[in-house]
C-alpha cells in the first residue's frame, strides 16, 4: 500500500435506512432541463405539468355510421308513425369520426335506418338531442392539465400528447452518473483472462442499472489500484458528473484507497454498512458532488447501487423510488443470520400443492448467477437471527409472481440434462420452466415428503443389495402416493486433470498418492458411492486429503479438478467433457425422477414425460456422452 496511505479500519455498522437519509440530505445537484418531441419522450420524466394544446376532438364528431338529424324533426317517429326524411334537407349521411355540421345534432345508426328512395329514408324511432356524437372535448379539453411534474411517460401518453396536438415538452434531463472500474487484476471482456486476472464487467452492468432507472451512465475506462491515477479520474469525474460511482477498492485492504481519496479530496459520511453482502461501502462528497465507493463483488456491488444510487437518480428526477411487489411464501430449509444486519438472501421460489415454497441460493457476495437465478430475496431484520423451516416469511420479488406460479419446482441431486428438460420445456410451453436446487438425493427425497418439490432427481446406491433408488424411496416415502420414474443410465468414474499426472486409477491410489480429493455434500450419491468405495477398500476416510471440502454439482468438482494438478474428484463424465478433464469410468447408474403422484399425472408431468420420451431430447441428452435416457420406462407407484 502507498506509504502516504497506510491502512485505517474504521468500516462502521451504519444502519442503511440512516446511511441513505444521509446521503440524500446531502445530494443537491444543479437539475436541468431539456425541450424534446413529444414522440421521442418515451420513459422520460415530466419537468413541468403539461397542459393540452388543443381539445380532442375539436369538433363535434360522428360516434357511428349513419345519419344525422336534428333530433326536433324526429320526436314523433314510430313504427305506427314512420316518419320520412330528405336528404340534405332533413339528413345528411356520416361515418364515424365525421363532423356533424349545424343545425344537425343527432346521429341515427345506419342500422336503424330504412332507405325507400335515392334521398328519402324512414325511420320509426326518435333520436334523442347529442345521440352518438362525440363532443368537442370528450377526450381532452384544450388547456386542461394532461400529467403532473414527475410525471414518467409511456406509450398511452406520447399517444395524448400528439392527439391534443401537443408536440414539445419539458423534460427532466438525465443525471449524469460517471462509474469508475478499478483494480490491477482487471482486463476487458475482450482480453485475455490468464489465472490472476478478472474480467471487467460489473461497470455494464452498473451502467445498465443506471440506464434502466433514468440516469445517464458514463464508463470510466478501468483505473489501475494507484492513488494518484485513482485521484485523477475521481476529480475529472466529479467535474462532469451529477453522481459518481467507483466499483472496488471501498473496504479496508491494503490496496483499497477510495475511502481515504475522497476524504482527502472531500468528506466521507459512511464507511460500512449493517448488511450482508455489501458491507464495505463508501459514501461521501467530493466538490459538492456525491460520491459512493461500492465493493467489487458483484452482488455486493449490485445492492449497494440500488440502495445508495437509485435513491439519488430518483431524487434528481423527481420521481418516487419504485417498490417491488411482494409474496407470502413458506420456507422450504433454514434460514441462519447474525445479529446486528441485514442479511439479503437470495432465493427460489415454486408454486408446489397451492403453497409458495423458497429455499436459498448461495450467499456469497461474488456469485452473479444467485441473482441470475434468484426469484425473490428475503430480507433478514438486524434483530433476528433468522428463520425455521416452514416458517411464513415475505419476500421482495424480484420475477413476476406469474411466472413463479408456472415454474416446475426440482429438488434433489444435479445433473446436467435437467437444465436441457428445462430448455425444451420453455419451448413447448411458453414462459414454462424448471427452476433446481442441487442439495443431494437424500435432501430431493425428504423435498418430495414435505411437499416442497414437484420433481427430485435421486441415484442412490443402497450399499447393501446394490440397487439404485427403488429401497431408500420404499424407506422414506412407502404409501405416500409418489411415482419412481425411471429417467437415465449414466456412468460416473474419476474426473481428472489432463493427463493424469498423479497415475490415479481406483480409490485406493487417491490415498496412497495424498491427491487432493474434491467431495460432494453429505446426500448426495456421488457422496453415497465413493464412501462404499472406501468402506469396500477398507480406507478411512480421515485418509483422503480433502475429503472434508464439499462441493454441490457435478460442474463444480470438474472446475475445482481443472485447477490443481493434485485434484481429482468423483463425477460424470459430461462435467469432464465440459472441462477437458480426463475421466476413467467407475460405475454405471441409474439416475431417476422421484415425484408425487399428483404431479406425475398433471398436464404438466405428462408433457414433461412426453418430451423425455421424444426423440429430439434422447439425442440431445445422448448426443453429450455417458448418457443413455431410459425408453418406455415402466414408472413404480409406491
Amino acid at each position: 500500500m502507498d506509504k502516504k496511505y497506510k491502512r485505517i479500519i474504521y468500516l462502521q455498522d451504519k444502519p442503511r435506512e440512516v446511511a441513505v437519509k444521509e446521503i440524500l440530505a446531502h445530494f443537491n445537484p444543479q437539475r436541468e432541463f431539456e425541450w424534446m418531441d413529444s414522440s421521442e419522450a418515451l420513459g422520460r420524466i415530466t419537468a413541468e405539468p403539461v397542459f393540452a394544446h388543443n381539445s380532442m376532438p375539436h369538433y363535434h364528431a360522428s360516434a357511428m355510421d349513419g345519419i344525422a338529424v336534428r333530433a326536433e324533426d324526429t320526436f314523433l317517429a314510430h313504427e305506427q308513425n314512420p316518419i320520412q326524411l330528405k336528404r340534405n334537407e332533413d339528413f345528411i349521411y356520416v361515418d364515424t369520426g365525421n363532423e356533424i355540421p349545424s343545425p344537425f345534432n343527432a346521429v341515427i345508426m345506419i342500422e336503424n335506418v330504412d332507405e325507400i328512395a335515392d334521398d328519402v329514408v324512414e325511420i320509426i324511432e326518435p333520436a334523442a338531442p347529442w345521440a352518438h356524437i362525440r363532443p368537442i372535448g370528450e377526450d381532452i379539453v384544450q388547456e386542461e392539465m394532461l400529467f403532473p411534474q414527475g410525471h414518467k411517460l409511456r406509450p398511452v401518453d406520447i399517444g395524448v400528447l400528439l392527439a391534443s396536438q401537443t408536440t414539445r415538452i419539458k423534460v427532466m434531463k438525465k443525471p449524469t452518473v460517471m462509474i469508475i472500474p478499478t483494480g490491477n487484476e482487471l482486463v476487458m471482456p475482450s482480453e485475455n483472462s490468464a489465472p490472476g486476472k478478472l474480467i471487467e464487467f460489473n461497470g455494464t452492468v452498473i451502467a445498465s442499472y443506471i440506464k434502466e432507472w433514468g440516469g445517464e451512465p458514463k464508463l470510466h475506462s478501468i483505473v489501475r489500484d494507484n492513488p494518484s491515477e485513482i485521484k485523477e479520474a475521481l476529480l475529472q469525474a466529479v467535474d462532469s458528473s451529477d453522481i459518481v460511482v467507483i466499483n472496488a477498492g471501498s473496504s479496508a485492504g491494503s490496496k483499497d484507497y477510495t475511502v481515504h481519496l475522497i476524504e482527502e479530496l472531500g468528506e466521507v459520511f459512511t464507511h460500512g454498512v449493517a448488511t450482508r453482502p455489501g458491507k464495505p461501502v463508501v459514501l461521501g462528497k467530493i466538490n459538492d458532488t456525491i460520491v459512493v465507493g461500492i465493493p467489487g463483488y458483484p452482488v455486493s456491488a449490485y445492492l449497494a447501487l440500488e440502495w445508495f444510487v437509485r435513491p439519488l437518480v430518483c431524487d434528481y428526477l423527481g420521481i418516487t423510488e419504485p417498490k417491488r411487489q411482494r409474496l407470502k411464501v413458506k420456507l422450504g430449509r433454514r434460514i441462519v443470520s447474525t445479529m446486528g444486519a441485514e442479511d439479503f438472501v437470495r432465493m427460489t421460489i415454486g408454486h408446489v400443492n397451492g403453497e409458495y415454497i423458497a429455499n436459498p441460493l448461495t450467499r456469497a457476495a461474488g456469485v452473479t448467477m444467485s441473482l441470475v437465478k434468484a426469484d425473490g430475496m428475503l430480507i433478514v431484520p438486524p434483530d433476528k437471527l433468522g428463520y425455521e423451516q416452514g416458517d411464513e416469511v415475505e419476500l421482495e420479488l424480484l420475477k413476476p409472481v406469474d411466472e413463479i406460479a408456472t415454474a416446475v419446482v426440482f429438488n434433489g441431486s444435479h445433473d446436467l440434462t435437467i437444465d436441457i428438460l428445462s430448455s425444451f420445456l420453455r419451448s413447448e410451453l411458453k414462459g414454462a420452466k424448471i427452476i433446481s436446487s442441487h442439495v443431494g438425493s437424500m435432501a430431493g427425497i425428504m423435498a418430495i415428503r414435505k411437499g416442497e418439490a414437484h420433481i427430485a432427481g435421486i441415484h442412490l446406491l443402497d450399499p447393501e443389495t446394490k440397487e439404485y433408488n427403488r429401497s431408500y424411496v420404499q424407506k422414506f416415502l412407502a404409501g405416500g402416493d409418489v411415482v419412481l420414474y425411471p429417467f437415465l443410465r449414466r456412468t460416473q468414474g474419476w474426473l481428472l486433470p489432463k493427463g493424469n499426472p498423479l497415475s490415479i486409477h481406483d480409490v485406493t491410489d487417491i490415498s496412497k498418492s495424498h491427491a487432493l480429493y474434491v467431495n460432494r455434500q453429505k446426500g448426495a450419491g456421488t457422496r453415497i458411492l465413493f464412501d462404499l468405495l472406501l468402506r469396500e477398500n477398507g480406507i478411512d476416510p480421515e485418509q483422503i486429503n480433502g475429503y472434508d471440502r464439499e462441493m454441490f454439482s457435478h460442474l463444480s468438482v470438474a472446475a475445482e479438478v481443472k485447477g490443481s494438478p493434485s485434484a481429482v474428484g468423483l463425477g460424470i463424465y459430461p462435467a469432464a467433457k465440459s472441462m477437458g478433464l480426463d475421466f476413467i469410468p467407475v460405475a454405471d447408474e441409474e439416475y431417476d425422477l422421484l415425484m408425487t403422484k399428483a404431479f406425475f399425472e398433471s398436464e404438466m408431468g405428462q408433457q414433461l414425460v412426453r418430451i423425455i420420451q421424444s426423440e429430439a431430447f434422447r439425442a440431445r441428452v445422448e448426443a453429450i456422452g455417458g448418457y443413455s435416457v431410459v425408453i418406455d420406462p415402466t414408472p413404480v407407484f409406491y
